[in-house]
């Protein structure tokens, strides 16, 4: 079951960074390979993207479906494939470090539920990473230049 976490300081207040990452519409557009993503309601959206996997770039359809906001630390996600068969989950958790400096952890987990799942999983395993260092690091920056 590939999955990465990855944390970074933000050079920001944590009811700043909070208010940032409570908003799907805020940090869907900075997953890489973004395409496109519509709000269902207030917890369900479909998001596009395409994935680069070294000899092929596939364009990826999945519902996001928002199953917590911990108001002022964590939302938390599960994902499921729209176009492909996975399945994940994963967060985004705030814990304040002082009055301007926050710091801000981004979890993924995804598995693959079709054909030959550990053949996939450990493919996906490098991209999975690189997906969830790039988000963390880019909602960072979002944040820090509002």
């Amino acid at each position: 079951m590939p999955s990465k976490k990855h944390s970074i300081i933000v050079h920001a207040n944590a009811k700043k960074v909070w208010d940032f990452v409570r908003s799907m519409n805020n940090w869907a557009p900075l997953v890489p390979g973004y395409i496109y993503h519509q709000i269902i309601n207030d917890t369900v959206s479909t998001w596009e993207f395409k994935i680069d996997m070294g000899l092929f770039k596939k364009k990826v359809e999945m519902k996001v479906k928002i199953l917590e906001w911990k108001e002022p630390s964590k939302v938390t996600f599960e994902l499921v494939g729209i176009n492909e068969h996975f399945e994940g989950n994963g967060y985004f958790m705030v814990e304040v470090k002082n009055a301007n400096y926050t710091k801000m952890t981004g979890y993924l987990e995804i598995n693959s539920t079709g054909t030959f799942p550990n053949v996939t999983n450990n493919i996906m395993q490098p991209k999975l990473e690189e997906i969830a260092e790039e988000l963390t690091i880019a909602v960072s920056k979002a944040i820090e230049s509002l």
